[in-house]
């Protein structure tokens, strides 16, 4: 039986892509009183979104996880260019133009001029040298930084004209540029990222109370549009139900990432609120550890696993059939997706057949997931599921981001975990083996590489191998793609019908 394949609306073209949801938690900053619930007309008007993972700090250049870039990128750290949501295409922002070189090595960028940074410094193509370099440098410390590693050189050539060379063609690097890589920093604004960021976005941090809220407030002397709600409060809730309640009780406007989607039929009759369906690129993976010591470092461990998961029955109970299934690490919205029903169909048959093979007719496993709504609904799940092939895989839930991200992400201490993968295009973890799932094949690493070096009219084909080798190395499972599920009063307007970034774009929202 193959899996059965359903997609939400995706609005946006193959190209758009980026990611948004998991996070991180900790920290406090500038004082700051926000106003939560309330509205009124252009800067007086504030918002305040209800949202799950909390950031463990306000500095992504050192802390791995999506919580800080869903909040900052966009709405108080812009990059170069950045990813229109709407046509996919990358477009101009702090560079108003750029040029490519014949042989794609050079990229000349002419900067906007009359921007600032909300420390009241000047953004010039100085900057631009500082932040490109610092990626590479060990001030950054996140996986994500190997985006920048084709940067041979950054040259600030006047205030206004920054230019980069490549030591190879990648088709890739300008994309990268879109995602929290490619964010500007002032070298005096660096001082006490976790705490106090500086950046030339719209919005600057007013205060950050860890386990409470993390609040936004509009910058006077902003560059670009003035966005139209002034304060924006991003409350951060645990449980489920406290969301649901607070937005029943007025105390906030938005539920920004519904986490009980079985909630929505309480909404969808209610006229005081409007529901909003769409998608993401956030993969739900069960990770597996590919170490060849681990219980799963057998290839046939991984696959009789893979086949011993009705992913259809999962999303149904899981996330109450709102999702899409997915096959590999890639999402509908990336150029390269192609459905691969055929790799790993459901046959808990050819799984059982498989473990004894391996001589694993009953096995034990530490099932190690982020404390998460939808990774503990989707663990309890899969352990039903493994337990009937003879697989008893034992749930430790473990505190989202930090002890997770040490224990799991760092040491790849478990066998088996799961969490949402919301980071753009990130299929390419698979090309590094100090990554969390340790896969380590030489082939696909290649195959990556020649996609983002070879000739552009290739990488597409070349990039769907990856994605089937992966899949037939049941080098991880993937569960189902994140719907994006929002709740909100219907005086809100703006709110992204799917969200495929790191960020949550704070300016294109409003209130009536």
């Amino acid at each position: 039986m193959s899996r059965s394949h359903f997609r939400t609306a995706v609005a946006l073209l193959a190209g758009a892509v980026l990611a948004a949801t998991a996070a991180c938690s900790a920290g406090s900053t500038a004082q700051g009183s926000g106003t939560q619930g309330t509205q009124g007309p252009g800067a007086n008007a504030a918002l305040t979104i209800g949202l799950t993972a909390e950031p463990a700090n306000l500095d992504f250049t050192k802390t791995d996880g999506a919580a800080i870039p869903e909040a900052l990128l966009v709405n108080v750290y812009e990059g170069l260019v950045k990813i229109d949501q709407d046509t996919g295409k990358i477009v101009p922002a702090l560079a108003e133009s750029w040029t490519v070189s014949p042989d794609g090595l050079t990229y000349d960028f002419t900067l906007r001029q009359g921007v600032t940074f909300s420390n009241g410094q000047p953004f010039t193509a100085s900057d631009v040298k500082f932040s490109i370099e610092r990626v590479k440098s060990a001030d950054w410390t996140v996986s994500l930084k190997s985006g920048m590693s084709v940067v041979s050189s950054v040259t600030a050539v006047s205030p206004t004209q920054a230019r980069v060379v490549l030591s190879q063609p990648s088709n890739n690097w300008l994309f990268r540029m879109t995602t929290r890589i490619g964010a500007m920093f002032s070298p005096s604004g660096i001082a006490d990222l976790a705490n106090k960021p500086v950046g030339t976005g719209p919005y600057e941090v007013t205060a950050f109370r860890h386990g409470d809220a993390l609040e936004l407030t509009a910058r006077a002397n902003y560059w670009g549009t003035k966005p139209a709600i002034g304060k924006v409060t991003l409350r951060y809730f645990k449980d489920a139900t406290a969301a649901t309640n607070a937005l029943l009780t007025k105390g906030i406007d938005v539920i920004g990432t519904v986490q009980a989607p079985e909630s929505l039929a309480q909404f969808t009759s209610d006229k005081r609120f409007q529901v909003i369906e769409g998608t993401t690129n956030g993969e739900v993976v069960l990770a597996m550890n590919n170490t060849p010591t681990a219980p799963t470092g057998d290839v046939r461990v991984r696959q009789a696993i893979a086949m011993a998961i009705d992913h259809k029955a999962l999303l149904d109970t899981a996330w109450a059939g709102r999702g899409a299934l997915i096959d590999s690490m890639v999402p509908p919205t990336d150029p390269w997706y192609e459905p691969l029903p055929d790799v790993t169909p459901y046959n808990p048959d050819a799984a059982r057949k498989l473990l004894a093979e391996a001589g694993k007719p009953a096995l034990k496993l530490r099932f190690r997931i982020a404390n998460l709504p939808y990774a503990v609904a989707s663990a309890q799940v899969v352990q039903s599921q493994l337990k009937a092939v003879g697989i008893d895989a034992q749930i430790e839930p473990m505190e989202f981001p930090a002890q997770w991200l040490q224990q799991v992400f760092k040491n790849a201490d478990y066998d088996l975990s799961i969490v949402s993968h919301v980071e753009p295009r990130d299929i390419s973890t698979f090309g590094d083996p100090s990554y969390y799932w340790r896969y380590d094949n030489k082939q696909v690493a290649a195959l990556l590489a020649q996609a983002d070096s070879g000739p552009a009219d290739q990488q597409v084909a070349t990039m769907r191998q990856v994605a089937r080798t992966i899949a037939q190395d049941a080098a991880a499972d993937w569960l189902f793609l994140l719907p994006n599920l929002i709740v909100a009063t219907t005086d809100v307007k703006g709110l992204p019908k799917n969200r495929i970034g790191e960020a949550l774009d704070l300016t294109t929202l409003s209130r009536a």
